[in-house]
């Protein structure tokens, strides 16, 4: 199975993460992924999973003006963001225990 598969099912919850830390914009989100070493997440796949986050009213956007060239488009948690993310970290907790817990072979 490749990475990318394997992260489907996660990104949302680290780019919720993300933000929770304080509004960003696509570039220095992207570049914050990178950072944590997710490189294969550009700004081209990025866009299409804030456009869906945003639709499900998990974050919300404002325009700023930038130093450098047009309004950029800044990012930040709703309510119902904060909750999904508490959520997830819940259900990562837990998978991430069971799943060490195996390759580990270790019984509870």
């Amino acid at each position: 199975m490749q990475t990318t598969q394997m992260l489907k099912g996660i990104i949302d919850g680290c780019i919720l993460s993300i933000i929770s830390e304080g509004e960003v914009y696509g570039y220095e989100l992207a570049s914050k992924l990178d950072h944590y070493g997710f490189e294969a997440f550009s700004e081209g796949t990025i866009y299409p999973i804030l456009i869906r986050l945003q639709k499900d009213q998990l974050i919300q956007s404002t325009l700023k003006k930038s130093t450098a060239g047009p309004k950029r488009k800044y990012y930040s948690l709703t309510k119902k963001g904060e909750e999904e993310l508490g959520d997830f970290q819940k259900r990562w907790i837990h998978l991430s225990t069971t799943v060490n817990q195996i390759l580990n072979k270790e019984s509870e």
